[in-house]
């Protein structure tokens, strides 16, 4: 089951305060963005963030979970909490990469 644009809607919102947050549909389900850095997967109606030690303090007691087939194991981020859900995702951005830009081709 794909995430209903009201659920994007409410992560985004939820969000809003740890910096600009957009959201991109990715193979059904969607990438959010956190000043241009893909910070959270949404799927299934379930907000998912990387396993990554920054974090790990902060996530302790959260469940886990893996967002698609094939993918390591998630955090799931209780996005029902706006305040903690943007303490982990400023502490989660620093850690995570920008996107790699995809090469324009020549049409010559």
């Amino acid at each position: 089951m794909a995430c209903s644009n009201e659920y994007i809607d409410f992560i985004c919102l939820q969000l809003a305060g740890a910096g600009v947050v957009r959201a991109r549909k990715m193979f059904g389900d969607y990438c959010i963005y956190v000043d241009e850095k893909p910070v959270v997967l949404a799927c299934d109606e379930i907000a998912y963030v990387k396993k990554h030690a920054a974090i790990a303090g902060m996530m302790e007691d959260a469940e886990v979970g893996f967002p698609y087939d094939g993918a390591k194991e998630h955090y799931i981020l209780d996005v029902e909490h706006a305040d903690r859900a943007q303490a982990i995702v400023k502490t989660l951005w620093p850690h995570l990469p920008f996107p790699k830009q995809k090469k324009k081709k020549n049409n010559e």
